[in-house]
């Protein structure tokens, strides 16, 4: 869910949006979208018609079409013709690049909702001039989007790989191990700490793999690879429900071919199936 090729990120809209505008419509985290198979994004001239409104914030455009994140109150009802989805309903059925621009509308949205007011001083925030930031008229702090790093790590031991179930997670599936960046660490660190934590092995040889922004809230998916260097592996952590070694060849249920978990467990079999050291 990164930035689509084709797109050119902006925060000043031009002065009237044309009818084919894309709108991500927000209300909490259910995106509006109109009924069909499969569903579509609504045009500015399609919410026009709905008759409601809300804040409104310019992303840019998407191969010349403008494209805006449109925040409207929780209690708006549901359009005729349309459907309050959540973003995850909505994977491999609405094109990737549309899927990451809702993922960074989402983001900007909910910053605007939780950041009302100054949380130093109490009064209301404003719009900066010239950047996406609120700042605050009395004492002058300034409030940008909030991203939150988080590690993702896939840990190996020859052709096993080392995956987990969470709480969380649906039944069945597992995933590499994952967790947010603290205060003063660095991602190695994080990585390190993590795994200890919540399965009780050590790691070493980390390789970085990919990123990927995961508006769930708001994280940032920062993925690495690393090799079991010692430790009796057991779920130490009251989110991880089963962990255990896995053979390439015989993987349990995995994630959505969206996340970039399974983009690093993907790539990491197909390196180790063709890797003669591993054999």
């Amino acid at each position: 869910m990164n930035t689509p090729a084709g797109f050119e990120p902006a925060f000043t809209a031009p002065p009237e949006l044309a009818a084919d505008a894309v709108c991500f419509v927000w209300r909490d985290d259910k995106i509006l979208v109109r009924a069909g198979e499969p569903p579509t994004l609504p045009t500015f001239t399609d919410f026009t018609r709905l008759s409601i409104d809300g804040a409104r914030h310019y992303l840019g455009r998407l191969e010349g079409i403008d494209c805006m994140a449109i925040r409207v109150a929780a209690d708006t009802p549901e359009p005729a013709g349309c459907q309050w989805r959540g973003l995850r309903t909505l994977f491999l059925q609405v094109p990737d690049p549309l899927l990451a621009l809702a993922g960074r509308a989402f983001q900007i949205v909910e910053w605007d909702r939780s950041h009302q007011f100054c949380g130093r001083c109490g009064a209301r925030l404003h719009n900066r001039a010239g950047e996406r930031a609120k700042e605050c008229p009395v004492c002058g702090h300034v409030v940008y989007p909030r991203v939150s790093p988080a590690m993702m790590v896939l840990v190996t031991r020859g052709r096993e790989l080392l995956l987990a179930r969470a709480n969380r997670f649906p039944q069945a599936m597992y995933s590499a191990l994952a967790g947010f960046v603290e205060p003063g660490e660095s991602i190695e660190d994080c990585i390190h700490r993590e795994v200890r934590e919540e399965v009780g092995v050590e790691v070493d040889r980390l390789q970085y793999v990919a990123s990927q922004s995961w508006p769930f809230p708001h994280s940032l998916m920062i993925a690495y690879t690393a090799e079991y260097a010692g430790g009796d592996m057991r779920p130490c952590d009251d989110e991880i429900v089963e962990a255990g070694w896995f053979p390439i060849d015989a993987l349990p249920q995995l994630p959505n071919p969206v996340s970039i978990s399974r983009h690093l467990i993907d790539t990491t079999v197909a390196r180790l199936a063709a890797s003669p050291s591993s054999r």
